[in-house]
């Protein structure tokens, strides 16, 4: 945007507040004047007639008008003196019909999202024993003992991303299978390896199909306290 452009619509406001300045000395001016004649023709009506005519002669003709003028002069000044004093007023404010009512959130944690995080994670460590298994030092575990708990992990993480994703690959042809890349693909779509040159389409071989989600049903949330996360999984004591 062009500095002519951005200024225009201040200079457009300053034109109209020294234009309604204007308007509002040029009105005081004649509200003076009036008054001032006003004052006039009622000194002039108080002096006997025939010292007006000897002082002013051409005064003779406009005597018979005096209170017509007066009535004027008077009507004259009130319109102005109630002109400057509207202008004076301040502007009246917007129409609150205008605005559009701003819509209140419903109160939730200010780290809600989170929280959300936390929860789908609580569903993997109860259904998949997931933390259990990445928190857990396999270091002097045989592939064996790996094996076995890896099994259970996958089968309990399946069934919840089963339960609250839509999962499918991106392409369905199988690996090794040569594809297109069509131009305008979505970028998050493919990541291209080896040389990359020219322009879309690209033609390769498929090495991984890729997932995507359809649908995403993440676990209820329930209403904790203040900004406290929820616990992924609760300490198990067992009382004697």
């Amino acid at each position: 945007m062009s500095d002519e452009i951005r200024y225009k619509p201040r200079l457009g406001r300053r034109c109209a507040a020294q234009g309604a300045t204007n308007s509002v000395g040029a009105m005081k001016a004649v509200a003076i004047i009036a008054v001032v004649l006003l004052l006039a023709v009622n000194a002039v009506a108080l002096l006997p007639a025939d010292s007006v005519v000897g002082l002013v002669p051409a005064a003779g003709v406009a005597l018979p008008y005096g209170p017509h003028a007066t009535l004027v002069l008077g009507v004259v000044a009130l319109i102005a003196v109630l002109a400057v004093r509207g202008a004076g007023r301040p502007a009246a404010a917007p129409v609150a019909a205008a605005a559009r009512p701003i819509a209140v959130p419903v109160a939730a944690p200010a780290n809600r999202a989170e929280a959300e995080i936390v929860a789908f994670l609580s569903t993997l460590q109860a259904k998949g024993r997931l933390v259990d298994f990445l928190m857990e030092d396999i270091n002097g575990a045989d592939d064996a003992q790996v094996g076995a708990a890896a099994r259970v992990v996958h089968a309990g993480c399946k069934a919840v991303l089963a339960e609250h994703f839509r999962i499918r690959p991106l392409r369905a042809e199988a690996e090794g299978t040569r594809v297109q890349i069509a131009a305008g693909t979505p970028a998050d779509e493919y990541r291209l390896l080896g040389k990359i040159s020219g322009q879309p389409p690209f033609s390769g071989v498929l090495v991984h199909p890729g997932w995507q989600t359809e649908s995403v049903k993440l676990p209820t949330l329930l209403r904790g306290s203040g900004d406290r996360l929820p616990a992924i999984a609760p300490a198990e004591v067992e009382l004697t």
